[in-house]
């Protein structure tokens, strides 16, 4: 039997376990291979910084013309010309439509020739009276006449000049209802004229912000029919009253429009800045981790290990978070790479797209899960959403 040579397979054994292993090795991460002296996790990080926050109110509001109306005439008549184009733009007093006017000027040249012989006979009997030839009752009567046939000469260049419709103010003209030799009654909608530039915009705003209201107050405006395009303004005017039903106050503001891309009675989302805070610590919100028991962030220490902390949380806007407890401005979070942290590790820190911008990539984490963040404004989730004007916040890069 001390004859006998091992097997093949009894002599191999060892050697491919050995191989298995070493591929093993070479297959997994540093991170794992690093546990014996500390992990190293390579994540990407940025810093808390001081911002400042604009509070705003978000609501939904629909566009006014600054001034609008319907040319209508004040008296009967049959359109003779019409001196503009749909769609034009006209200055004040410009002439609009005309209707026949031969009726009213002959009753102008009839009343103008009794207005010319009440004169002479008032003339008449004042030369008389002064002479002693007539008697002061004449005169009076031809007083008394004279001022009939001046008022009668008034009110019929008045009805002349009602045979011409002009713009009341600047704007554009609408679309005309109605045609040269068209017969026309009094009040009858004839065109709209609208001034849209400044253009209006119309909103409500819940009653529990009534202190904080007041004109000049800054808003923005965005319109879904335009893409999305965002118009700034200012509020001019709030109504001194609370509606009853809705527990809510209407605001108006106005919108430069020079460009007349706003229409009045487009929708728009109207976003009312209430205030403006300055210095106010704010994380990128990808650094939030959220769990059941509340939100925290991986700060880094000087020794390049991380820190699992709990935080509070104010208002959210596009990309940034505002951090009421927990982080000192300066201090380093990590933004992508949690799922892979466990408090004390090692980090590895990475800065992508600069110092204080965060790679638009990098995920969000919540529950545990990877998820990309929305970046979206109002409050921040949990916070609360308080009904169609929910308060939100936009922030400015501090300087």
């Amino acid at each position: 039997m001390s004859g006998l040579k091992p097997s093949a397979t009894a002599t191999g054994w060892p050697a491919s376990l050995a191989a298995l292993v070493l591929g093993v090795g070479l297959l997994l991460p540093s991170s794992v291979l690093a546990q014996g002296g500390g992990r190293i996790v390579p994540v990407n990080v940025a810093d808390a910084e001081l911002r400042a926050v604009d509070t705003v109110v978000d609501v939904v509001g629909s566009l006014l013309a600054n001034e609008t109306v319907i040319v209508r005439p004040e008296i009967a008549g049959r359109i003779t010309a019409i001196s503009f184009e749909e769609g034009q733009r006209v200055a004040k007093g410009d002439l609009l439509f005309t209707l026949d006017d031969s009726i009213y000027a002959a009753e102008l040249e009839q009343d103008e020739a009794a207005l010319l012989l009440s004169q002479r006979t008032f003339d008449r009997a004042r030369e008389l009276l002064q002479r002693g030839a007539g008697t002061a009752r004449s005169r009076d009567e031809a007083v008394s006449q004279l001022e009939v046939d001046r008022a009668g000469v008034e009110l019929a260049r008045a009805r002349l000049e009602k045979t011409r419709l002009r713009a009341p103010f600047e704007g554009i003209v609408g679309l005309r209802r109605v045609s040269v030799g068209a017969y026309v009654t009094p009040g009858q909608d004839l065109v709209d004229i609208a001034d849209i530039d400044p253009i209006k915009v119309e909103f409500r705003v819940p009653e529990r912000y009534s202190a904080q209201l007041r004109e000049g107050l800054e808003v923005e405006i965005i319109v879904d029919a335009l893409q999305g395009r965002t118009f700034s303004g200012s509020v001019y005017a709030l109504s001194p009253v609370a509606d009853v039903e809705g527990r809510s106050i209407a605001m108006r503001a106005r919108i430069p429009n020079a460009e007349s891309l706003l229409r009045p009675g487009l929708f728009s989302r109207v976003r009312l800045v209430l205030d403006t805070r300055e210095n106010v610590v704010s994380v990128p919100e990808q650094a939030i981790v959220t769990r059941a028991d509340g939100r925290y962030v991986y700060r880094v220490t000087a020794g390049q290990t991380v820190e699992f902390v709990k935080v509070r949380l104010g208002v959210r806007q596009p990309g940034w978070v505002e951090i009421v407890e927990g982080i000192a401005p300066g201090e380093t979070v990590v933004t992508a790479g949690q799922l892979k942290l466990r408090p004390g590790d090692k980090v590895r820190a990475a800065r992508p797209g600069g110092q204080g911008a965060p790679d638009g990539t990098a995920p969000t984490v919540i529950d545990g899960q990877n998820r990309s963040g929305s970046g979206g404004g109002g409050p921040v989730s949990g916070a609360g959403n308080a009904g169609p004007a929910a308060a939100a916040a936009t922030v400015r890069q501090g300087s």
